[in-house]
């Protein structure tokens, strides 16, 4: 089993995420067709999208968030400008960074609806 590079966002977050039969997932499988929960550890700044997750909230950059759902995971991809470079597990969204924006795939609008019930962009 291979680790994902760190997702390195165009604003500088950066955060290892991760799904396998050892990380904190769902489904706990390697290799898993979709993701629906990844486990989510050491980013470089404190996430208040993702701190509900922590394992330790007193070490937020050090460290790991367990179950993370995985349109939480595009969810602070997107806050942070997209993904400028690193791997995600499969079933999330890989919101690549654009020169100003991003474009929002079906997927991840209705993956943020459910995970986040203020919506996106007002829906």
């Amino acid at each position: 089993m291979q680790l994902n590079k760190t997702i390195i966002c165009k604003d500088g977050f950066e955060m290892s995420v991760q799904a396998h039969e050892g990380a904190y997932c769902r489904p706990r499988v390697d290799n898993a067709e979709r993701y629906e929960a990844v486990e989510v550890g050491y980013p470089s700044e404190q996430e208040p999208l993702l701190m509900e997750w922590a394992e330790n909230k007193k070490s937020p950059t050090g460290t790991v968030y367990g179950w993370v759902p995985a349109a939480r995971v595009s969810l602070v991809c997107a806050k942070h400008g997209g993904i400028v470079s690193g791997e995600l597990p499969a079933g999330i969204p890989y919101i690549k960074a654009n020169n100003d924006a991003f474009e929002w795939s079906e997927e991840l609008r209705e993956g943020i609806k459910k995970d986040c019930p203020l919506g996106v962009n007002g829906d």
